[in-house]
């Protein structure tokens, strides 16, 4: 490892880089209200935020006692998409974070590099990040596994143990745990206490303080 605390920062995208978890899991909760599935939002945060869309597809499949039509799946795109282009911002203070790391940092998320393209888009965040975007549809398992994780730190030929995460899911966290990292859990959505349980090493409310504890003991 070098003077720094850590090699390189391992960025999860939604609801750490861009502020997209209430927007789109709105629209799901919306979307299955209308199937027939009673759930509200918390409902949803709940179940399914920080999964796969296959993972969650799964989800449905079983609390509708069916498979899920693939028009459910195509119209839950359009709209997502539609409010994501109307509403989506990042993070607080994510531009500056960004903007401080003394390392190499990359994202690596449970969404499609289409999404990332998308939001990242959106959000002015994209060049940042272009040719450093790791999906989990690159690898075998999704998170709570940490395949997604490896991935990104042996394309960046950094060793697990010298990386931090940054997360704000328990399934995201179990994740970079499982990885043999570091892992921040970012409390902007997900209470505190829930990230601690996952195996969240450190906590924190405000991103603007992250660069503080990533390099609170760098040489």
């Amino acid at each position: 490892m070098s003077k720094n605390r850590f090699d390189l920062v391992i960025f999860d995208c939604d609801g750490v880089l861009v502020d997209s978890e209430t927007i789109t899991n709105r629209v799901f909760a919306q979307m299955l209200n209308e199937a027939g599935i009673a759930m509200s939002l918390e409902d949803v945060f709940e179940q399914f935020t920080g999964r796969s869309t296959p993972q969650c597809l799964a989800i449905v499949a079983e609390l509708r006692k069916r498979p899920v039509p693939d028009e459910f799946v195509q119209e839950f795109h359009r709209r997502a998409t539609a409010a994501l282009q109307s509403e989506l911002k990042a993070v607080p203070d994510i531009e500056t974070v960004l903007a401080t790391m003394r390392v190499p940092f990359c994202v690596a998320s449970s969404g499609t590099h289409e999404k990332m393209q998308t939001t990242l888009g959106i959000t002015g965040l994209l060049p940042q990040f272009r040719g450093k975007m790791y999906s989990v549809t690159e690898v075998a398992n999704s998170k709570p596994f940490p395949d997604v994780f490896l991935h990104a730190a042996s394309q960046q030929g950094v060793l697990p143990s010298a990386c931090a995460v940054i997360e704000d899911t328990p399934t995201g966290v179990a994740a970079g745990v499982a990885a043999g990292m570091t892992v921040f859990g970012y409390c902007g959505l997900t209470p505190r206490h829930r990230l601690i349980e996952a195996g969240a090493h450190h906590t924190f409310e405000r991103m603007r303080d992250l660069p503080g504890l990533l390099f609170a003991r760098a040489g």
